[in-house]
């Protein structure tokens, strides 16, 4: 390989990247500086529920985009056409249930960790196993984060790989350890800019190298990564439609729905309908970010036609084992090489994905600790040394996901794969565990656990099977611009060979284990409702007046609408969903927490918190 077709950063590239680090530093300092100061568990936690919806609608896109969507859906638009593009229909129903159902739920709890529902809805223990669930998801899957854009730099830098990445770590750690969520949401904002300019540089550049949108469609079409509507119903089939709009739809609400990262941000608004508006305000950017990303994976193949040239990077592609993902980087690279700053833009761009991910996992990761493992076991615990707790706790998870990103580095697959499995396997059973507990007034804790620990037994043997059987892999299609160009027989030689294939699909349990890995949330997830209602009415189901009000979502009530009333109280599809007051329980060490009917402010509602405490005492009332 001539050094001289070698892709190099320039001093220019270097100076955006570093504007970029030094911007969301500042971001992180000036919330250290200012308002209380990150005093308060609630300031630092939950940026003083005082966000508004833009903020907060920018910041969940995000925390959604990270570098591994970046990098991993152009990977795999080139290598296997657009089919996957058929995810952005399952955005409109996994934006509008957790709008309509999740967020009223929550909101009206006035929680600081979601997982606390699962205390007020079943017992303390199967709080402790959705909290230490949701800390092995995150912890993983930040390892995949911390590595994609260290791997990037380190791809187009030379600069060394464990460098790289115990950069982006200690840079994100310090601005969220120092500003709050108000820092990680207000960095996302800044972050989000970044990201979309760095993706449409490279496209525009794109196009107009490889000879303008016309000859870019030509050569796609041509090339056969214009991917027809599959509706194969065939389950173990990668991406069809139905993997992908209908399995999509369950891997969204696992994220959206009940996810504590997303979760935090909602919570964090003024008040609920805020919350609801900012879920509204990211569906079209999430599509925005979705076809930018496929846009970029098509351009890059009508420039190369489906050959590898990532041996052309400074450092060679085998530090990211898939040549697909440094594929993206060489594109990057050879786009914008005559644009000085656009390289950096770019890199910048992934950096800022990563950030924004990793900064909400970190965030939310110190809240789930303390307020489900750490402030039960030490009710006593000052504000002041709980903050700092916090601080610690969220610096703590930065340095063990550094930690993680040495797995990834072993991992011999697509990081878009990795991720999408890691949230099916794991955020699928969380969902179920909430739709158990929302859905099903009937259900109880020995249900909700029995439901859990099968549901991740289940997902785990599938998801570990498949690693062993390689025949869920999807085939990438052929290389070159003129592969749909195709002679009558040599379009009769194909028809054979897909014959032959179809012929030797897996049976038994290979089929299994050849589940699509899109199913895998709404597989866990029917697995946690269907064996915890079982279990539930073997032990005796919960009775109507057990369940705490407020916990429950009455769908039964609203889709049975046209039953008489004591039918309806007969099968508990009546558990009121918003009383005044909710669930009895603390906010901080004291006091009662109001439900908010009507939207009003936190400030406002905190006035009447005397007045209520005087009438439950009146009325010997534990709270």
């Amino acid at each position: 390989m001539d050094p001289s077709d070698q892709k190099h950063f320039t001093a220019v590239d270097y100076v955006i990247f570093a504007v970029l680090l030094a911007a969301s530093m500042g971001i992180g300092l000036y919330h250290a500086l200012s308002g209380g100061r990150q005093r308060t568990t609630q300031e630092f936690l939950m940026a003083d529920r005082s966000m508004s919806c833009l903020p907060v609608s920018l910041s969940l896109i995000a925390s959604f985009q990270s570098a591994v969507a970046i990098i991993g859906v152009p990977a795999e638009i080139y290598t296997h056409g657009t089919q996957y593009w058929f995810i952005g229909c399952a955005y409109f129903l996994g934006l509008l249930i957790p709008a309509h159902v999740f967020i009223p739920v929550l909101y009206k709890l006035r929680l600081s960790s979601t997982y606390e529902y699962l205390e007020l809805r079943f017992s303390k223990a199967v709080r402790i196993c959705g909290t230490l669930t949701f800390i092995f998801q995150t912890v993983v899957y930040m390892g995949v984060c911390v590595y994609t854009p260290a791997f990037a730099l380190n791809a187009v830098t030379g600069f060394e790989l464990w460098g790289a990445v115990l950069a982006t770590g200690l840079a994100c750690t310090l601005y969220t350890t120092m500003g709050g969520l108000k820092a990680v949401i207000w960095t996302d904002v800044f972050q989000t800019a970044v990201m979309f300019a760095g993706q449409l540089a490279v496209i525009v550049v794109g196009v107009n190298q490889t000879g303008g949108a016309s000859e870019v469609w030509r050569k796609v079409w041509e090339g056969n990564r214009i991917s027809a509507l599959n509706l194969n119903p065939d389950p173990t089939e990668r991406h069809t439609f139905w993997t992908l709009g209908v399995g999509g739809v369950f891997l969204m609400l696992s994220l959206y729905g009940v996810n504590q990262a997303q979760v935090q941000r909602y919570l964090s608004a003024r008040t609920e309908k805020e919350a609801v508006r900012s879920c509204y305000m990211a569906f079209p950017s999430l599509q925005l970010s979705l076809a930018l990303s496929c846009v970029m994976g098509l351009v890059m193949f009508a420039r190369y036609c489906g050959e590898d040239h990532s041996a052309m990077l400074p450092t060679s592609s085998n530090q990211m084992n898939l040549t697909s993902d440094a594929m993206v980087i060489y594109f990057v690279m050879d786009m914008l090489e005559g644009f000085p700053g656009l390289p950096g833009l770019f890199v910048a761009c992934l950096f800022s994905a990563a950030l924004s991910t990793i900064s909400s996992a970190f965030n939310s990761l110190a809240t789930v600790t303390m307020e489900d493992l750490v402030k039960p076991h030490v009710p006593a615990m000052t504000e002041a040394r709980a903050t700092l707790v916090s601080k610690a706790l969220a610096m703590s998870y930065g340095l063990l996901c550094l930690a993680m990103a040495y797995l990834t580095h072993l991992m011999d697959v697509s990081v878009l794969n990795v991720a999408l499995k890691l949230f099916g396997m794991v955020g699928g059973p969380v969902l179920g565990l909430f739709c158990l507990g929302m859905f099903f007034p009937w259900a109880n804790p020995t249900g909700a656990m029995a439901g859990l620990g099968a549901g991740l037994a289940l997902s785990f043997w599938v998801g570990i099977g498949s690693i062993f059987n390689r025949s869920s892999g999807a085939r990438p299609l052929s290389a070159g611009c003129r592969a749909a160009l195709l002679s009558d027989n040599s379009t009769s030689a194909v028809h054979t060979a897909l014959d032959n294939l179809t012929l030797s699909k897996p049976s038994g349990l290979n089929r299994f284990y050849s589940l699509s890995y899109m199913w895998y949330s709404a597989f866990s997830c029917f697995a946690v409702i269907l064996i915890g209602l079982i279990i539930s009415f073997l032990t005796g189901p919960m009775k109507e007046e057990d369940v705490t009000p407020g916990t429950i979502y009455p769908v039964f009530g609203k889709l049975l609408c046209f039953l008489p009333e004591h039918l309806k109280k007969k099968l508990c599809c009546v558990t009121p969903r918003g009383p005044t007051l909710s669930a009895p329980r603390c906010k901080e060490g004291n006091g009662l927490v109001l439900a908010q009917e009507d939207g009003t402010s936190h400030e406002e509602l905190d006035r009447f918190l005397p007045e209520v405490q005087a009438a439950f005492v009146e009325h010997e009332t534990t709270v």
